[in-house]
């Protein structure tokens, strides 16, 4: 496993436009070397006789039904409406 050196983290820190402080740079080593080497290990992961997985499960596409629902409380919705109108919010007109 190779090992991230200084002058490849400040190329990549500079890539990314960071101003990494000199005291951060060893922190930022040690960060990038354990996700390089995670990153390793999951590559080398045996996925061999494995079926290909998208998701945790098969659920795909799955709605409720459509329902009208009255609201009964419309004075409580519109209590804060800036303006109102037969029972409505009333806004600018905005196709003229």
């Amino acid at each position: 496993m190779a090992q991230v050196s200084k002058e490849e983290l400040l190329h990549i820190a500079n890539l990314a436009n960071l101003n990494l402080k000199d005291e951060e740079i060893d922190t930022y080593l040690l960060n990038l070397q354990d996700i390089l080497n995670f990153a390793d290990i999951v590559n080398k992961a045996n996925v061999e006789g494995l079926d290909i997985t998208v998701g945790a499960n098969e659920a795909k596409n799955i709605f409720r039904k459509d329902e009208v629902v009255e609201f009964k409380d419309t004075e409580s919705l519109l209590q804060n409406a800036p303006e109102k109108e037969r029972n409505m919010f009333k806004i600018p007109k905005v196709i003229q």
